[in-house]
């Protein structure tokens, strides 16, 4: 599956990185996972929330490839291409991010070189892979004692979270899918109406009822409208936070190794300084200075691993706080586009009956 990418960030836009104003590039699902993958791999450590791409979905890209055309096969491309529309939009809308060169030469080259070893990216081992940060924090036999209590309320607020929007989540798929089969039997009935209509010999009747048939065959067209908006608007906003605060657990993860990269160092500085204290009751002068030497070495580890900390703690927090400050922006928006449309679909669904209902007082 190739994507057309056009002028991103802005339609025109004069950030100095970037060589031209405008620009233009065609890009395969695989140069967006490996895009994904080389941020990851230079920001994630640092306590970063990188966006996650869509995952893969196995059928509906041999159904792509394999040329079938029918209404599944578009829906999945076109809800593939506004997945990946958000993904990229979320990417350079992070201020760090955007001046990386990664994001800066997928934007801007012509060919990206093929982006290999994506499958680990794909279907369920994607949902592995962001669900690897709560099993590892959960597994940790070593716990942070938190001066801080902000990072503890906010990864169980996170965790909670998640599991509420997977539930909502579930049951937005249900009522996309009510939906959709609510289009079918309508479109089943108003055929019924319309056939019903030609063999009626009343003249009002028959008008009735071939308008009847009309109404519900505008109500299949609002049906399958707000089946949409249901999915693109709101399942694919729910689908999108579940996967980034799985992001998130994993910045907290990123600082949990930190701090225990950080004790552990302290740890071994400790052995190595009860080593030295053996070594001069023991009177063995000649090991004396290698363990001098790894002291040294150890007590400069544990100053750099302490100050690796206290940064990922820096920015996971600040970064934490941006993502609740885009959430909220992005759910505003969102469900005040959700429910504007729901309203005028409901305005259109009112007017056909309206017009409906002098035709039903006619029979006579």
């Amino acid at each position: 599956m190739i994507i057309l990418i056009s002028n991103y960030p802005n339609p025109q836009t004069t950030l100095p990185m970037f060589r031209n104003r405008t620009f233009s590039v065609w890009r395969r699902f695989s140069d967006f996972l490996g895009l994904y993958e080389k941020l990851s791999l230079k920001h994630s450590l640092n306590g970063c929330i990188i966006p996650p791409p869509p995952e893969k979905s196995v059928v509906g890209m041999t159904k792509v490839k394999v040329g079938k055309e029918d209404s599944s096969s578009a829906d999945f491309v076109e809800r593939r291409r506004a997945a990946l529309e958000r993904y990229l939009q979320r990417v350079v809308s992070h201020p760090s991010l955007l001046q990386d060169p990664d994001v800066r030469e997928f934007l801007e080259r012509d060919e990206l070189p093929r982006a290999v070893s994506t499958q680990a990216l794909s279907g369920a081992g994607f949902l592995k892979m962001i669900n690897k940060a709560s099993d590892a924090v959960n597994k940790m036999t070593i716990k942070i004692n938190e001066s801080d209590t902000w990072f503890d309320d906010k990864l169980q607020e996170v965790e909670s979270e998640e599991l509420q929007l997977r539930k909502l989540h579930t049951v937005v798929e249900s009522l996309v899918n009510h939906r959709k089969e609510l289009c079918g039997n309508t479109a089943v009935f108003a055929k019924s109406i319309a056939m019903l209509g030609t063999s009626e010999d009343n003249t009002a009747l028959s008008r009735a009822l071939s308008q009847l048939a009309e109404v519900e065959d505008k109500m299949e067209a609002l049906h399958q409208a707000q089946a949409a908006s249901d999915f693109f608007i709101f399942a694919e906003l729910l689908a999108d936070y579940i996967r980034l605060l799985g992001a998130v657990r994993g910045c907290f993860e990123q600082r949990m190794k930190a701090w225990q990269r950080w004790q552990e160092s302290q740890s071994t500085l400790q052995k190595k300084r009860e080593a030295e204290a053996k070594l001069l009751w023991a009177n063995k002068p000649d090991k004396l200075q290698q363990a001098k030497e790894e002291i040294t070495e150890w007590e400069g580890k544990v100053t750099q691993y302490e100050r690796d900390f206290d940064r990922i703690s820096v920015t996971v927090r600040k970064e934490v706080l941006r993502f609740e400050k885009e959430k909220s922006k992005d759910f505003k928006s969102q469900l005040v586009k959700y429910l504007e449309s729901f309203l005028q679909s409901q305005q259109r669904l009112i007017k056909f009956w309206e017009a409906f209902l002098p035709e039903a007082k006619a029979i006579a």
